[in-house]
């Protein structure tokens, strides 16, 4: 008899039907307007933060409170973030909690996430205003040319953060343990070992306390990488967790997270040489409204990211492509790894449990940052198609 990819695909596709396709394919397309309703809030905080006048006040208590330039930028930061995360936070309480939990995706009580979204509220803000301490010297200092330094620093910045993160920041909202000896990760630690992974130890993820999702990731680079997945993956069969796995591991060897920076660094510099251009004509056009007349004002910042947010949405189907490429070649590399393409057919229906599972060709390629639950089984079963037979294929 012949293997036929496409029948087995479509006999994989039927096991998701009735209302838990429904159900799937509506949170799914309900994200496609939350993309639309994010910028939208985000530019409406800002026009409201700047049409009132509250950035015009921040900035002038700024400006008293201090002589350092580079703590005004601070002061001006901390206080604005906040506010601008505020004037949002309802929209956001909307998708992140009741929206999950509507849709039976979320283990969290509103204490529990409110706690974790407060948690990441004043790291965030951290972040960027010491990112933009940074850019608005730049700014202050070359007017015309603040954009290259500005990429620099992003991009050094969000370098930093890839290493770090996995040691500092993901362990203040989960619990990290090493995996305990099992087959499971003896066979996890063979397939890094065989790729070329620098890890000595798998980690037990605790996501369970927030999500019903099934994750993995091998994080971090240079010596901090580490293999990590989820309790709820770990629940799952072994060759489905060793699929999984493969496709993490393909992001490692394939050196993903290094072309992604990259890549999003040459963006960063297209996205910074528009607004070095921009924010002059909006200054002239609507700074004597808004109180912020010169690009020295770390009043600036609201307008920045009022360009930033604009440029962001436009920019999402390029983004979502260039991750989705990725995710595509790593789902290849995983095959090959892991040599179980039925498991890896399994776990792309159950995340297609909350992901659209058979998008039209534009749908998938303006608003999927992975591929499609179809695309995936459709290239699991070719690649099956390719290797029956060989005895080492599970």
């Amino acid at each position: 008899m012949i293997f036929d990819p496409e029948l087995a695909t479509q006999a994989y596709m039927a096991t998701l039907s009735g209302a838990a396709r429904a159900r799937s394919d509506a949170y799914f397309e309900g994200g496609y307007w939350l993309i639309l309703w994010s910028a939208l809030a985000a530019i409406v905080a800002n026009l409201i933060i700047l049409r009132t006048g509250m950035a015009a006040a921040i900035s002038r208590w700024a400006r008293r409170t201090s002589r350092l330039r580079w703590l005004r930028s601070f002061l001006f930061a901390v206080p604005y973030l906040m506010l601008a995360t505020l004037i949002t936070l309802p929209l956001d309480i909307w998708s992140r909690f009741v929206r999950e939990h509507d849709y039976g995706l979320s283990n969290q009580d509103f204490g529990a996430w409110a706690s974790e979204a407060a948690l990441d509220i004043v790291i965030s803000t951290i972040l960027l205003s010491l990112l933009f301490i940074g850019i608005h010297a730049a700014i202050r200092r070359a007017p015309r040319s603040w954009w290259a330094i500005g990429t620099g620093l992003t991009a050094a910045g969000l370098t930093v953060m890839i290493m770090l993160a996995p040691l500092f920041i993901e362990p203040l909202f989960n619990k990290y343990t090493p995996l305990p000896a099992s087959p499971v990760r003896d066979a996890v630690l063979a397939m890094a070992r065989a790729n070329g992974v620098p890890a000595t130890n798998v980690y037990l993820v605790d996501a369970s306390r927030q999500s019903k999702r099934i994750s993995a990731n091998v994080a971090g680079l240079g010596g901090t990488t580490r293999i990590a997945l989820n309790d709820n993956l770990m629940r799952q069969p072994a060759d489905e967790v060793r699929a999984v796995l493969g496709h993490e591991i393909g992001h490692y060897v394939l050196n993903h997270v290094v072309k992604l920076i990259v890549t999003l660094t040459v963006i960063l510099a297209i996205g910074f040489f528009i607004a070095s251009r921009v924010l002059p004509a909006l200054l002239a056009r609507f700074g004597a409204r808004w109180g912020v007349t010169e690009v020295a004002d770390p009043a600036i910042l609201p307008v920045l990211l009022l360009v930033a947010t604009v440029l962001g949405l436009l920019l999402t189907p390029l983004m979502n492509t260039l991750v989705r490429t990725n995710e595509i070649e790593a789902d290849l590399y995983g095959l090959n790894a892991a040599r179980a393409p039925d498991a890896f057919a399994r776990t792309a229906i159950k995340l297609s449990q909350y992901r659209k599972i058979e998008p039209s060709p534009l749908e998938e390629a303006i608003f999927f940052d992975h591929p499609s639950g179809h695309t995936r089984v459709l290239t699991a079963m070719r690649w099956k198609a390719e290797h029956l037979g060989q005895p080492d294929v599970r």
